[in-house]
């Protein structure tokens, strides 16, 4: 990867902060049958905490400040005590008298999970709630769209129009949703420098089909939307970028069956790797590469962000995974 930058303001990730209450389950009920919880785990989630320590596992040295809104809960205590005890700067995480975001995850050990969330704090986070004046960073990433209800009604751009007249670096991510709210967005792309989502986010947004053939037709599309530097599309089997230096593909990494431990947070971690990536000024194939490697590592843990590690420990850990050959 390129020589790092040698003045080193960090980067900024602001919006979705919330706790997961795992329920763990033998199986799903029936509408009024019971089922008895075997097991309950709380983690933090969202892309707030997700992005924030993914990218201070895989850089201590790197400065990341968590911004956003939590309640003066349990929960918020939470949120406020992993992303600490992780390096990540919270003076940009506002405490007001809304329940902290939440999400219970009804999860059947080896099988599948059933989400129920609460938009609480979080939906009610907004452009007023950032300190401009006091952010230092060169990255400003804001996700998740679709999620956050003032950030879709107007403050995303707002936030992103702001950031961008201060001279500060924007990048935006989606959550995967089955509606036609995908137009709320498109305002924001001609302030979006960086613009990392999934197949089928970019295919919503672009109006295409999301397979392969038409990945580099969907991030043509989204550049002429106005996405200024680069448009990163990440899928299960492969992840592409369009910049001004062209159009770049890479191919996943084939991890072993018998390493992965679950997929949860893969999507967070690609986009923590490649804002690191970026922010060091790494080309086009560097950024896809570290970051496609950065998601494989990750599916050795079942929780969102324990199974990342530092650059140098993501090289050895898929040093050993073949990289097959793609071209779209």
């Amino acid at each position: 990867m390129s020589t790092e930058k040698t003045t080193r303001g960090g980067i900024a990730v602001a919006g979705t902060v919330l706790v997961d209450t795992i329920c763990e389950i033998a199986a799903y009920p029936a509408c009024g049958e019971l089922t008895q919880i075997r097991g309950i785990e709380k983690a933090v989630g969202g892309c707030v905490p997700n992005v924030a320590v993914d990218m201070r596992r895989m850089d201590p040295t790197l400065p990341v400040f968590a911004i956003g809104k939590i309640g003066n809960d349990a929960d918020g205590k939470l949120v406020s005590s992993v992303l600490t005890e992780n390096g990540v700067d919270c003076d940009g995480l506002v405490t007001c008298g809304e329940q902290t975001s939440f999400t219970d995850v009804m999860s059947i050990a080896g099988g599948q999970r059933t989400f129920f969330t609460y938009a609480g704090a979080s939906a009610e986070f907004g452009v007023d709630d950032i300190d401009f004046d006091a952010l230092q960073a060169d990255i400003l990433h804001l996700g998740y769209f679709l999620l956050l209800k003032k950030v879709d009604d107007g403050d995303g751009l707002a936030i992103l129009k702001e950031a961008k007249k201060r001279g500060i670096k924007t990048s935006i991510d989606l959550v995967s949703e089955n509606s036609d709210r995908y137009s709320l967005v498109l305002p924001c792309l001609p302030y979006t420098d960086y613009l990392i989502i999934n197949e089928i986010e970019a295919g919503a947004l672009a109006g295409m089909a999301p397979e392969n053939e038409n990945l580099r037709a969907i991030a043509e599309k989204l550049r002429e939307l106005g996405v200024k530097e680069k448009v990163i599309i990440h899928k299960r089997d492969c992840a592409v970028c369009l910049s001004d230096d062209g159009f770049t593909v890479v191919a996943s990494l084939t991890v072993p069956a018998e390493y992965v431990q679950g997929s949860t947070g893969a999507g967070d971690a690609f986009c923590a790797a490649s804002l690191i990536a970026l922010y060091e000024g790494a080309s086009d194939r560097e950024v896809l590469e570290f970051a496609s490697a950065a998601a494989a590592v990750s599916l050795g843990s079942a929780d969102a962000t324990s199974g990342l590690a530092t650059k140098a420990e993501i090289a050895k850990i898929s040093s050993g995974w073949a990289r097959p050959s793609i071209t779209l």
